[in-house]
């Protein structure tokens, strides 16, 4: 069986294509010009001794799409981002609904007829942010496309490579203190990499997740409080947290917002503040995965 694979430079793709591989599925990777070297320089055994299939392409881009799903019998669209950077023509619009729309055109005419998606939990028509609206016509784009569809939609997810432990490790490390917006009452629910990628492999060939959508979040909620006090006995450095009041930091984020290293986006501490929780056993049940506990977790890496 041979999957198109989109997002497979990131985080989440590397981890993805790495279990794809392990299963023994081929995989043929849309991949930027220039950016395949991500995949191909990548350390892990498992990438560097098997064979790739590499195709130039944007999801953005609907004629370069065009053959290049041929010979495939499914779709993994993982493309998303978490801000935007509208001088360089990144927006939520363009890569989570438009690509959708030119990657779900792509496989129709391409006769691919598996399609699974990944969205984002919290991701609805009604959304605070426009990444939760993005996210949310992506998928309906995906529901009423004729194919046979799964929709994942995680919470924040954490593992080797992320973007959300290892930023307040290192700040514990350099620094001792992290900042907190607000309170840090509100509760998320972090899912280990493994048990995505895991639920994304499994529904290759399982028909019964066909048309369904699942929620994916780890087995516990955490208040965003506990979740710094756990990095911090993990990494054996207690944090210092400091509470900074919502309307300073929300007034910061948006004067700063342009800057790429900025921390957090206005839209993102809207999201922060809701919480980011789901019920997360129908996901474990179907797919008969064993849940990986956060602390557990973020120890395999963190503590190396």
């Amino acid at each position: 069986m041979k999957i198109f694979l989109t997002g497979s430079t990131g985080f989440v793709g590397k981890r993805i294509l790495r279990d794809l591989l392990e299963n023994n599925y081929q995989v043929r990777c849309l991949a930027r010009k220039g950016s395949e070297q991500k995949i191909l320089h990548h350390k892990d055994p498992v990438l560097v001794k098997t064979g790739i299939d590499i195709v130039n392409g944007d999801t953005t881009d609907a004629v370069s799409l065009d053959g290049k799903l041929e010979e495939c019998d499914a779709v993994i669209n993982l493309v998303g981002i978490i801000r935007e950077f509208r001088g360089k023509g990144i927006t939520f619009e363009k890569l989570h609904y438009e690509g959708t729309a030119n990657l779900v055109r792509a496989a129709r005419l391409q006769k691919v007829s598996r399609f699974i998606q990944m969205s984002a939990l919290g991701a609805r028509p009604d959304g605070k942010t426009q990444y939760q609206q993005t996210k949310f016509r992506a998928e309906e784009c995906v529901r009423t496309s004729g194919l046979d569809y799964t929709i994942f939609r995680p919470s924040i997810i954490f593992g080797q490579e992320d973007k959300f432990v290892n930023l307040f490790a290192n700040m514990l490390r350099t620094q001792q203190f992290v900042p907190v917006v607000g309170n840090g009452r509100y509760q998320m629910q972090p899912v280990s990499v493994e048990n995505v990628s895991m639920g994304f492999v499994k529904a290759m060939e399982q028909k019964n997740a066909i048309g369904k959508t699942f929620d994916v979040g780890g087995p516990e909620r955490i208040e965003f409080n506990r979740i710094i006090d756990v990095i911090g006995e993990v990494i054996c450095a207690p944090p210092h947290k400091i509470h900074i009041p919502v309307f300073i930091m929300s007034t910061m984020a948006e004067m700063l917002d342009w800057l790429p290293s900025f921390p957090v986006t206005k839209d993102q501490i809207t999201m922060l503040l809701e919480g980011n929780v789901c019920d997360e056993k129908p996901f474990f049940k179907h797919f008969d995965i064993k849940p990986i506990g956060f602390k557990e977790g973020i120890s395999k890496y963190l503590s190396a």
